[in-house]
């Protein structure tokens, strides 16, 4: 059973749970895709490019499947839920496809394709509890997704997540926690909370905004040395919130807030909640609050009503905010959203804006990086190349950041260490152990 996931943490998550179902089933559950009987793809539909690489991913699969190297093709995730008729009428390579309210179905998936020829297709309630079945995991035995939360109310206008993954539906605390010490019993040292929007935590479940009660029971799990916090939608911030990062030393002072842009005008042409102004407000306190802070966000470049002036305003904004860290996106509509009623888009003028704010910040993460050289940070280890250890600081949030390259023969390479800081290289961190954590 070879499986494939594509897209988000919050995918990888639902990947898991699905092998965790098939092993529990007796399949043998494997990431290489040569001579599988069956092949598993977790899609995502988000934006363009991942519709893009996941439908790239299928016809590959259907080219090994018409050679001889695999057998059957399920799709599931976001994909078969957005464009179930389109994938059942054009793509007759794949057997099966599945909704994101069913993966649960996995295993009957698997056993209807296996028995018969005829194409099966699973669609749950993707506004149903969310499941709370037991994982693979697959990230690291160091660090790993945990997922609080699912779907999402905030109604951007460029968004399709709503209509894919339903509304916002919290899990309990108790769920959580039990899941998290399952974790860190099984070695895990960080754990990265995702959600669409985790600072809504709770206000379904709770009728009240409650992830400052979640995380101080999860900080007092003992072992559990690194919480990280991802997708903050930066009105739901409060001091509070602010207050427990800044004084609890497990909640790493790194904090993922998508902000999308910094315009008034473009800002509610989004549907975002807030201004440019308590944008800014909100990063200075952040700063002035928690000392050594790290700042992940996301931009959209190109929305239609963006011109040169709104454009100005985002890149200088961004120059002076110094965020270490952002993912840079050029606009496209999609069908079923807000967005795609207005003005057609310039894709040409989105794609050169998205170049030239990747290029405004690869210079300020050169500095930021630059800045570090001679410090001395706590590293979790997670491997080694040749002659080499990897790992990451409390700067370095998994598969988006990089990682710091510790020279040195022998590492124990099961926990923390202290690394100096004594270069770069490719954008790339070089330490040195220092003394041990």
């Amino acid at each position: 059973m070879g499986v494939i996931s594509l897209g988000c943490a919050k995918n990888l998550v639902n990947t898991e749970q699905m092998m965790y179902l098939l092993k529990v089933a007796g399949y043998a559950v494997s990431g290489s895709i040569s001579g599988a009987d069956v092949v598993i793809v977790n899609t995502c539909a988000f934006i363009e490019r991942a519709k893009t690489e996941a439908i790239e991913t299928i016809l590959e699969l259907g080219s090994d499947k018409k050679e001889g190297g695999i057998k059957k093709i399920v799709v599931a995730g976001c994909l078969p839920e957005r464009y179930r008729d389109e994938i059942l009428d054009e793509m007759p390579e794949v057997d099966a496809i599945l909704g994101v309210g069913s993966f649960e179905s996995i295993v009957e998936a698997i056993e209807t394709v296996s028995a018969s020829s005829e194409r099966a297709a699973f669609f749950g309630n993707i506004n149903a509890p969310i499941s709370e079945g037991r994982r693979i995991i697959t990230s690291s035995r160091t660090w790993t997704y945990l997922k609080i939360a699912e779907g999402c109310d905030n109604r951007c206008a460029y968004c399709i997540i709503p209509q894919i993954r339903g509304r916002f539906r919290s899990r309990r605390i108790e769920e959580i926690n039990n899941e998290a010490e399952e974790l860190v019993a099984g070695g895990v040292r960080e754990l990265i909370l995702v959600a669409q929007d985790v600072t809504r935590y709770g206000l379904d479940n709770y009728g009240k905004y409650s992830l400052t009660g979640l995380l101080k029971s999860l900080c007092e799990i003992e072992k559990l040395k690194w919480i990280r916090l991802h997708y903050l939608y930066p009105a739901e911030i409060d001091d509070e919130l602010v207050s427990i990062i800044a004084a609890n030393e497990k909640i790493i002072n790194y904090l993922d807030i998508p902000i999308q842009h910094i315009s008034d005008g473009i800002l509610k042409k989004m549907n975002r909640r807030g201004t440019g102004g308590e944008i800014r407000t909100l990063l200075r306190k952040l700063r002035d609050r928690i000392p050594g802070l790290v700042l992940r966000t996301s931009i959209v470049t190109g929305l239609p009503g963006e011109g040169e002036r709104e454009f100005e305003e985002l890149c200088q904004f961004l120059m002076d905010a110094k965020i270490e860290r952002a993912g840079v996106f050029p606009y496209s509509p999609e069908e079923g959203t807000a967005a795609a009623l207005m003005d057609r888009p310039d894709s040409d003028t989105a794609m050169r804006r998205a170049e030239a704010i990747e290029d405004i910040q690869a210079g300020i993460m050169d500095d930021f990086n630059r800045s570090r050289i001679g410090s001395v940070t706590t590293v979790l280890i997670e491997g080694h190349e040749a002659d080499n250890y990897y790992g990451r600081s409390y700067a370095e949030s998994p598969d988006v950041d990089g990682y710091i390259r510790i020279e040195h023969d022998s590492i124990d390479d099961s926990g923390f260490i202290d690394v100096r800081i004594t270069g770069m290289e490719n954008g790339e961190l070089i330490g040195e152990p220092a003394a041990r954590s």
